[in-house]
């Protein structure tokens, strides 16, 4: 698959170096041009199979197949209404967890979450996939922590949009789990929230992954 990926920072680039190890292709797109081809540079030996890496700018920017928001709650929203109908047809990934302006809770409605507020303002004919939410920037670079492949909880209300999705993930060495439809993208938010919360606790220094064992 070609993935086009929104977001140049550390998410992804950490989910572009995933993508690329599994053998698909990766353009990087952000306001900053620099940080764009920096990321590109960075995964460049992470790919296999024939995956290409390069870069575009955000104005002529050629979607690929899956289109991954690698931003923050709000400019995910920004982003959908600028490019309007030209993310029709295309799988388009929510990372983005709503923490508020003083980190201590979210700052979607309790009945939302950054994924329905996004399917909201998105083109119609746009698929939105909540994904790698649960997943910090740094485990992805390998995959896995403590020797155990990450998991990447999927939430969507499209089956083929979700299959997509998973493809990329389970390519990239790391485990998908289909979390349901869109609105468990509430769960899966608020889970975050505690496993960010708990860092201080932890003392894992964002090293550590949400894993389900059984």
């Amino acid at each position: 698959m070609n993935v086009t990926i929104i977001g140049a920072g550390n998410m992804g680039r950490g989910i572009g170096t995933r993508a690329v190890a599994g053998g698909h292709s990766v353009v990087f797109v952000d306001a900053n041009p620099e940080v764009a081809e920096k990321a590109a540079a960075d995964v460049k030996a992470s790919a296999r199979n024939g995956a290409k890496v390069s870069t575009a700018s955000l104005a002529d920017a050629q979607f690929g197949d899956v289109v991954v928001f690698a931003v923050w709650y709000g400019a995910n929203i920004k982003l959908a209404k600028q490019f309007g109908t030209k993310l029709v047809g295309k799988v388009v990934v929510d990372i983005a967890n709503p923490l508020n302006s003083t980190y201590d809770g979210l700052a979607t409605a309790p009945d939302s979450s950054s994924a329905e507020d996004l399917a909201k303002a998105i083109a119609s004919g746009a698929k939105v996939v909540k994904a790698f939410n649960t997943t910090y920037a740094g485990t992805l670079l390998t995959g896995q922590v403590a020797g155990q492949p990450l998991d990447v909880f999927i939430a969507g209300d499209d089956a083929d949009a979700k299959s997509k999705v998973a493809e990329l993930v389970n390519d990239g060495g790391m485990r998908a789990i289909d979390a349901g439809p869109l609105l468990r993208a509430r769960q899966l938010e608020h889970l975050q929230f505690l496993h960010i919360t708990l860092q201080g606790t932890l003392g894992t220094n964002w090293g550590s992954a949400v894993k389900i064992l059984g």
